[in-house]
């Protein structure tokens, strides 16, 4: 099978939403090439992709009029080369100068991304999502009425917003543009991705493959299939005293959104591929290392009413029993699921703005 990248297939798109538009103008609707070892993904039929709107997606992800500030994007705090990530544990770049809540998620893979958006999952798709950043004073801080009337002043702008929506800019137009855009972000393209599809002669080293059965036996329980998470919510024991819990969220977890005290200290599980680019580790960033995270998991979870049961891998007690070998084969493996093509792939990043 050919390397995979994220193309599109086109068709026609009669019922996309979009009224007095003649045939010739309605935009093109398009699907995702998902790769063979990937799951099927199912298309938003309220916000179907199309050629127009992921286009026009790609530029507001990386215009910084959507800040109030006119300084920020998007892309400020997720970096394609870090795999639409930040590298830091907390920014502090938004509009208020104080450092976030919580650490910024890479954008990987989302078009699977069922169960929620954020760490909690205090949003239910990535269109809702998207208010959230744009709006929050310690992010880009801005007014959408504003923001629309600074598109409108665009004629670029105005002319993508009609082609893509039929419609003159509405916010609800922007955050479904940006949502087209994040969903074709597809990493499969790795060495790990590859050899699974046997292609090109491609290969993992004895440690690579030993490293692939301690994670498929020791971690696979929440970083599971292809997608390596299993789009779900888990207290991993990096606390255990929620006496603190009301302070931002940080510490709540999903219950924050749940109101359930069972889902104290849950936070949506990472996907582990481009791992090795998404450092620092945690919703909060406080580990700093691949190699520290194992030995979290080795050796340091904190027991808690709601620590997951899965993690009681040592005779019952807490912790998942790791050697210096384990975690040295380990770590060879998750870097196999670095997609150096995807970091790099020109259809995500930053294009000439209008």
């Amino acid at each position: 099978m050919a390397a995979f990248s994220a193309i599109f297939f086109t068709a026609s798109c009669k019922k996309v939403g979009v009224k007095d538009m003649d045939e010739e103008t309605l935009p093109k609707k398009i699907g995702l090439d998902i790769p063979s070892n990937f799951p099927k993904a199912t298309d938003d039929p309220d916000n179907p992709l199309t050629e127009q709107g992921v286009a026009l997606g790609r530029l507001l992800f990386y215009d910084t009029r959507l800040s109030g500030s006119n300084k920020l994007s998007c892309a400020s705090c997720h970096r394609q080369e870090l795999a639409f990530s930040d590298g830091v544990a907390r920014s502090n770049i938004g509009e208020s100068g104080q450092p976030l809540p919580r650490h910024a998620p890479a954008l990987i893979n989302l078009a699977w991304a069922k169960s929620g958006l954020f760490w909690d999952g205090g949003s239910t798709n990535l269109e809702s999502q998207a208010f959230g950043p744009l709006t929050s004073a310690d992010e880009m801080h801005q007014n959408l009425s504003e923001l629309e009337d600074e598109l409108k002043a665009i004629p670029d702008y105005v002319k993508r917003f009609k082609d893509a929506f039929g419609t003159g800019i509405k916010s609800a137009s922007i955050v479904k543009a940006l949502a087209q855009f994040e969903r074709t972000l597809i990493s499969a393209n790795s060495r790990y991705d590859k050899y699974i599809r046997k292609e090109n002669g491609a290969a993992l080293t004895d440690q690579e493959i030993r490293g692939m059965a301690l994670v498929n036996t020791k971690c696979h329980s929440c970083h599971s299939g292809e997608l390596f998470t299993d789009d779900g919510y888990h207290n991993n024991g990096i606390d255990s005293d929620f006496s603190n819990a009301s302070l931002d969220g940080l510490f709540q977890g999903r219950s924050r959104i749940t109101y359930n005290l069972l889902d104290l200290g849950k936070f949506k599980t990472p996907t582990l591929r481009n791992v090795s680019l998404t450092a620092p580790y945690m919703h909060d960033g406080r580990i700093k290392t691949l190699k520290d995270v194992l030995e979290h998991y080795n050796r340091g979870i904190q027991v808690s009413p709601t620590t997951d049961v899965l993690l009681f891998q040592n005779n019952g007690e807490a912790g998942i029993p790791l050697s210096l070998q384990d975690k040295s084969d380990i770590i060879a493996f998750l870097n196999t699921l670095t997609d150096e093509q995807f970091v790099r792939n020109t259809k995500f990043n930053k294009p000439n703005l209008p």
